[in-house]
């Protein structure tokens, strides 16, 4: 199959009437959401011709879902967009995509002309009434291929610029289908939705759904700073499989959800984004003693992830993850700063991934998708493409890959070379602390800690300074009741940093 919509029907064919998509508010089967997507289709079609953008400023919702789709049917591909984005960050947006069409609420129809938005909209509830034209219909899937656009997720570039990832047909088929094999996905789960839409963690639930007729189980943000209603929402659906950022998923077990109540009926919970604390794992795992945990490792480009490693034991506090081996299809690997292979254990070099799924670059950026898709000659004599992903990381003794930090958190700070992360580990290994975030001020004058937990400040001090050098050692130490996420539920770093400079 070459569309992702050859999934969605083939799939509303064998189920149609089981649950597709669900939330608080309501729930659509998958023949309606088929029938609802066709319509939202047919209104995007007339609109907007072959290979152009839509953007969806709406809420996570079914509605939202089946729009995606109908941006898809109506010959184009989709951008979803938070609703709750400032004007400026979406002027940003606008600008670089260019959308041919916006589907929104009537409310959102300020903050588009705010944002200095003029082209056509279309409003999602009248989208919805439109009389299918399977003509038309018919007539966009001829003319289309694997390798068109699905997708974009807009992310924050290094020039304060947003870069669209664009992600093909081929690419999401290719690793969905990898993703639901290997970990035993089938139509009797149901899979409890964290991430955002515009957020590429999503992308593992609805295709996995989609490929498989699992129920989409799509979990309100507000639930996630309320862990008692979260978990009472996770057991009154009876969710299997969670596919969470870590923040999300220490946030419930930091805060003693599991002491309140235990989603009993979660067989997979698979978490990605951040490194795991191992004492936290410890909790879930003691919690869910019959489930999957698995750690998953990938950025956006190189469509969600590209490695994965199970976890077949308790997990130590002192325990650091490997982030495992390369899905089928892939090929992970470490160069040097020079562009050498690193094959000998315990190197540290930069993360690099080829094969298949590599996105298609960013979205009419060519300098910047220059600078991080590179062409390679391969060990085997063959020109391959390969994504370089400004992540550290090394081999192990034991064979293993393991994670080692960002580049752009190594930081040069007192004529030392410091990784953020390696302070942060060392952090949640202290008895009392639950999850911990280091950040410096802008000028790097101030290296900061944040934690949450029982241990005062002064303790964790002491503790740090049997552990690291004396330069490593966070001039400041705070102590938080929670950490701020992103909505993409990981730690906002941002906003800690916004925090040390308003103490100075």
């Amino acid at each position: 199959m070459k569309n992702i919509l050859e999934y969605l029907e083939l799939t509303a064919e064998k189920y149609p009437w089981r649950t597709a998509v669900e939330d608080p508010k309501g729930s659509l089967t998958w023949g309606e959401l088929e029938d609802l997507s066709k319509r939202i289709g047919t209104a995007a079609g007339k609109r907007i011709v072959l290979g152009d953008p839509v953007m969806i400023l709406a809420p996570k919702s079914p509605l939202g879902l089946a729009a995606m789709f109908g941006a898809v049917y109506g010959g184009g591909f989709y951008v979803n967009a938070d609703p709750g984005l400032p004007a400026e960050r979406l002027r940003e947006i606008f600008r670089v995509l260019q959308p041919k069409l916006v589907l929104i609420h009537p409310e959102e129809i300020p903050l588009i002309r705010q944002a200095g938005y003029e082209g056509d909209y279309c409003l999602l509830h009248e989208a919805a009434r439109e009389e299918r034209d399977e003509g038309l219909l018919e007539q966009r899937r001829k003319a289309g291929s694997s390798t068109d656009i699905l997708y974009g997720i807009f992310t924050s570039g290094s020039t304060g610029t947003p870069k669209g990832i664009v992600v093909s047909h081929k690419a999401v088929i290719d690793f969905i289908t990898h993703f639901t094999e290997i970990f035993g996905i089938n139509e009797e789960d149901r899979i409890g939705n964290q991430a955002p839409f515009d957020f590429d963690v999503s992308v593992k639930d609805i295709y996995s759904a989609v490929m498989t007729g699992a129920a989409l189980v799509l979990i309100p943000r507000q639930m996630f700073s309320v862990p008692a209603a979260l978990l009472d929402y996770l057991c009154e659906k009876k969710t299997t499989v969670l596919i969470w950022a870590v923040s999300a998923l220490t946030m419930i077990s930091a805060l003693g959800g599991l002491k309140y109540r235990i989603p009993s009926d979660v067989r997979k919970v698979m978490f990605s984004g951040e490194v795991m604390p191992g004492g936290q794992l410890a909790l879930w795992q003691q919690a869910l003693p019959g489930a999957e945990f698995v750690n998953l490792y990938g950025p956006t480009e190189i469509t969600c992830n590209c490695t994965y490693f199970s976890v077949k034991k308790i997990c130590g506090e002192e325990e650091k993850l490997p982030i495992g081996k390369a899905f089928p299809g892939r090929k992970v690997f470490l160069l040097t700063e020079e562009g050498r292979e690193i094959r000998e254990p315990e190197q540290t070099g930069e993360i690099c991934v080829a094969g298949e799924s590599l996105s298609l670059g960013y979205y009419r950026n060519p300098e910047e998708t220059g600078k991080s898709f590179r062409e390679r000659i391969s060990p085997e004599g063959k020109t391959e493409r390969y994504y370089r992903t400004g992540d550290l990381g090394f081999l192990g003794k034991d064979g293993e890959l393991y994670f080692s930090g960002r580049k752009d958190f190594q930081i040069k700070f007192n004529g030392h070379r410091i990784e953020l992360e390696e302070i942060e580990r060392i952090l949640d290994q202290i008895p009392g602390i639950e999850k911990s975030c280091c950040v410096t001020n802008q000028k790097k004058t101030c290296l900061a800690a944040y934690y949450m937990g029982k241990t005062t400040p002064k303790e964790a001090r002491i503790e740090l300074k049997k552990r690291l050098p004396v330069y490593m050692v966070p001039r400041k130490i705070f102590q938080t009741e929670t950490m701020p996420l992103t909505k993409n539920g990981k730690t906002d770093r941002k906003e800690l940093q916004r925090r040390l400079e308003e103490k100075r």
